[in-house]
């Protein structure tokens, strides 16, 4: 049974998004405080984190930035700042996804499963050697010269979906719906935000990219060269 951490201060929609995910077959850990919220991902090390960004202690997105400082566990933004610069701020700290409040809990569940579901389906595949790349799908590891690179889950995914057919040009909505399944509804700048990460980590200058390209006017491929 997989684990999600739901960390969000309004009881009402903690104890809702806590018993979707119960009667969905998730165990459930919850706070409202966050930093109560990093020391339960420490000890729970949970599958997933549901995070509110208005939180007692320490903002969401400080509550993020410690999370990525730390590991790789997926995160979904939920909150009620609906600007998209807010969006894109939180998907550029790391997050995998951005719910805005209100929201329907069915809508949470799947968006919990969508992200869960990438992570068990680039399991099995054969390592990916693309120039000095090594991108290994059963661990969700990617190196280089022996050095690890760390991507989130979506980082991850969208990477690999774009090596594993160098060359080709992926629209911005063929990648949202590769990562996040076209039943999931979202906006295409959060393809451009994580890309923007994929860089910052794999290039040597993000500005002038080598591995991940922009093909203006359509979308992104992976360098065939």
């Amino acid at each position: 049974m997989k684990t999600v951490l739901v960390v969000e201060d309004e009881q009402q929609i903690a104890q809702i998004a806590t018993d979707y995910l119960q009667h969905a077959g998730f165990a459930v850990v919850s706070t409202g405080d966050g930093l109560d919220a990093l020391r339960l991902a420490r000890e729970r090390r949970p599958d997933l984190v549901v995070l509110d960004l208005g939180l007692r202690r320490l903002d969401g997105l400080d509550v993020a930035r410690r999370l990525r400082r730390e590991g790789n566990v997926p995160i979904i933004m939920l909150t009620a700042r609906v600007a998209e610069a807010d969006r894109l701020a939180g998907l550029e700290i790391g997050a995998d996804d951005y719910i805005t409040k209100p929201f329907s809990p069915r809508e949470l569940v799947a968006r919990v499963r969508a992200v869960l579901r990438r992570v068990d389906t680039v399991s099995g595949e054969d390592i990916l050697h693309r120039a000095d790349l090594m991108i290994d799908p059963s661990r969700m590891t990617v190196s280089r010269a022996g050095g690890s690179i760390d991507l989130t889950t979506t980082e991850f995914q969208l990477l690999t979906t774009l090596a594993r057919q160098p060359g080709r040009i992926f629209t911005r909505s063929q990648l949202l719906d590769a990562v996040r399944g076209s039943e999931i509804d979202s906006f295409e700048r959060a393809i451009d935000a994580h890309i923007k990460n994929i860089r910052r980590k794999l290039e040597a200058d993000p500005r002038s990219p080598r591995y991940v390209l922009t093909v203006y006017g359509i979308g992104y491929k992976f360098s065939d060269a």
